[in-house]
C-alpha cells in the first residue's frame, strides 16, 4: 500500500490512529514536507497548481494523533503538539529572534525569517524574505525571491482538504500589512501595494485599459495593485466597498530586488 493509500484509509477509519504503523505513516508525511520533498501542491507546466488534498489530510490527523507537550525554548516556554524547528543552521536558513517555525514546514536555502511566523505545511523557497511580524499561514506556497512586508498575514488552509492554499508565486513583492487569504493567487513578479487585502472573491480590476477587467482572487503576473473600492447598494444606500486596483506592470527592466516604492512610482503612484 503507498503513503498515499495509507493516509486515505486512515482518513476513513479513524480507529486505525490507535495502531502505532499508522502513526508512523503520517509522521512520514510530516516529515518529508518538513524537509521540502513533499509539498501540499505544486505548480504543472501549465502554470497551474495542483492540490495534495492526501497531504492536507495527513496534517488533519497529524492534529489528532499528537499530544500536547512542554517545550522549553530558551527563555520561552510553549504548550503545543507539534514542535518547532531548530535546524536552520543546517538548511542554511537565517532567524532572526523570535522566529518561529513548525515542524512540517519547509524554508528553502537563502530564506530570511525575521522576527516572524511560518505555520505547518506552508513551503518558503529559495532567498524570500519573511519580513517582521509576517505570517506564513499552513499549506501556504511561497515562491524563491518573494518579500513578504513587515506585517503581512498569509492566511492558512487546511479544511475543507479539496480547498486551494494560498499561493505566491516567484519575485512577488507584498507591502506592508497585505492580507491574501482563501486560496488566492499571487502570480510571478506582481507588486502589492500597502494595505491591500486579497481573498478567494476579493474584486481585482484592472483599470490601465479603455474597458474594466475583472479577475476574482487572482492577480496576474507582473501586475502592480493598489487598494480601491467601488459603490455598491444596500438596503440602507449606496456604500463603498475594497477592492484591489490593478494600475500598471512591473516593468521587464525592473530587478527582483526593486522597493515597493520603486514599483509603484513606475507607475505614477505617489509614495
Amino acid at each position: 500500500m503507498s503513503l498515499q493509500e495509507s493516509i486515505e484509509q486512515i482518513w476513513s477509519n479513524r480507529d486505525l490512529l490507535q495502531d502505532q504503523s499508522a502513526k508512523d505513516r503520517i509522521l512520514s508525511v510530516i516529515d518529508q514536507l518538513d524537509q521540502g520533498t513533499l509539498r501540499v501542491a505544486q505548480p504543472s507546466q501549465e502554470k497551474e497548481w495542483t492540490v495534495n488534498e492526501w497531504v492536507k489530510k495527513a496534517i488533519l490527523l497529524y492534529f489528532v494523533s499528537q499530544k500536547m507537550n512542554v517545550q522549553e525554548v530558551g527563555i520561552f516556554t510553549f504548550h503545543d503538539k507539534i514542535p518547532l524547528k531548530s535546524n536552520f543552521a543546517a538548511a542554511g536558513v537565517r532567524a532572526v529572534p523570535p522566529a518561529v517555525a513548525r515542524y512540517g514546514s519547509f524554508q528553502a536555502p537563502g530564506v530570511i525569517l525575521m522576527p516572524s511566523y511560518v505555520n505547518i505545511g506552508a513551503y518558503v523557497d529559495e532567498r524570500t524574505m519573511v519580513d517582521t511580524w509576517a505570517t506564513v499561514g499552513s499549506c501556504a506556497q511561497i515562491g524563491k525571491d518573494v518579500h513578504l512586508s513587515g506585517g503581512v498575514g498569509i492566511g492558512g488552509v487546511l479544511e475543507p482538504p479539496q480547498a486551494a492554499p494560498v499561493i505566491i508565486e516567484d519575485g512577488a513583492f507584498i507591502g506592508s500589512r497585505c492580507i491574501v487569504v482563501e486560496g488566492a493567487r499571487i502570480s510571478k513578479r506582481a507588486v502589492l501595494g500597502a494595505g491591500v487585502t486579497i481573498t478567494g472573491s476579493s474584486r481585482i480590476i484592472d483599470v490601465t485599459g479603455d474597458e474594466p477587467v475583472e479577475y476574482k482572487g487572482f492577480v496576474p503576473e507582473d501586475a502592480v495593485v493598489i487598494p480601491g473600492s467601488y459603490p455598491k447598494q444596500f438596503p440602507a444606500g449606496t456604500f463603498d466597498v475594497p477592492c484591489a486596483l490593478i494600475i500598471g506592470k512591473r516593468k521587464a527592466s525592473t530587478d527582483l530586488k526593486t522597493s515597493l516604492n520603486d514599483a509603484l512610482r513606475e507607475n505614477s503612484v505617489s509614495v
